[in-house]
């Protein structure tokens, strides 16, 4: 045991340089999010109120669960979630595989289309959608009249409302998995493509035998990130619907606001619903991780 211990700073002491050049990062890190994390969980076993906070165990998950608007939000986010992924990888992959072999030119003109809408910010997309679908002076619904269509109440119609965010979503982030997957894609070796080629190989073998293959990296790394970034969707429930209409649009999110900043002395569910939130995205990944690398090993 003292002969590994020994062993075990004689290591650390040769790398002591490397060590110390990355502790400012890793303190930045535990402060930031680690510390967070757990500072979250200890807040969501307290009732918290403008005169202080008792401890109150697990009531507040008690009370989230026999909560029906908290039920309706889990639901709503597995269904964004869902959908949103799966069409931001199934176009994503579709169009990179389509164009990744295209003139250079053509190919960054590709790209910078289809990445605008991810760099302009989230809020003025949201407002410029919101114009466009707009009950009383909306675009859309322009249009619809001009040719003798009734007006539509887009936004304050629960069963049109979850596509709608659905949609406005997806154009805001398929984006950023174009052009993930399109550089994914330029790296695969030409030989590679060309005997496929050779071999009178059809491009659907090509793309499913061949692409789909050499990009699953990509695919678990995009998985992972669009399933976080709408797990946290806020700004375009926010500016669209406000959850609305009647609850029809809440997410865990936006419901996670609501508990800490609408209605107050809530700020324990709160912390516990950004838990629940937690537990989401780490089992969902590791779900995701696991299905494509059983998928690989087959």
């Amino acid at each position: 045991m003292e002969m590994k211990a020994r062993y075990f700073f004689k290591e650390l002491n040769k790398q002591k340089a490397g060590y110390l050049f990355i502790l400012p990062q890793f303190v930045l890190f535990f402060a930031l999010m680690i510390w967070p994390i757990i500072n979250g969980f200890r807040l969501s076993l307290y009732k918290i109120t403008f005169k202080g906070y008792s401890f109150i165990g697990f009531d507040n998950y008690r009370r989230l669960m026999s909560d029906e608007f908290f039920r309706r939000a889990i639901v709503n986010t597995i269904v964004f979630v869902i959908a949103i992924v799966t069409l931001s990888v199934v176009i994503g992959v579709v169009i990179s595989a389509a164009v990744f072999d295209k003139k250079p030119a053509f190919v960054s003109f590709i790209r910078g289309a289809y990445y605008i809408p991810v760099a302009v910010s989230m809020a003025v997309m949201a407002v410029t959608w919101s114009f466009l679908f707009s009950t009383a002076n909306g675009l859309i619904n322009y249009i619809i009249t001009y040719f003798g269509g009734p007006r539509i109440n887009w936004l304050g119609d629960s069963k049109l409302v979850m596509p709608i965010i659905i949609f406005v979503t997806f154009v805001s982030n398929v984006g950023q998995v174009i052009v993930l997957y399109i550089a994914a894609m330029i790296g695969i070796p030409v030989d590679l493509l060309e005997a496929a080629d050779v071999d009178g190989v059809s491009p659907w073998q090509r793309f499913r035998h061949i692409i789909l293959p050499l990009v699953r990296p990509t695919t678990v790394y995009v998985l992972i990130t669009q399933t976080i970034a709408v797990v946290k969707i806020y700004v375009v429930i926010q500016l669209l619907t406000n959850g609305g209409p009647n609850h029809a649009s809440v997410t865990l999110m936006y419901y996670l606001y609501e508990k800490a900043f609408i209605n107050l002395n809530r700020m324990g569910e709160a912390a516990a619903i950004g838990v629940i939130m937690f537990f989401i995205c780490v089992v969902l990944s590791i779900m995701m991780v696991f299905i494509t690398q059983g998928k690989r090993r087959r």
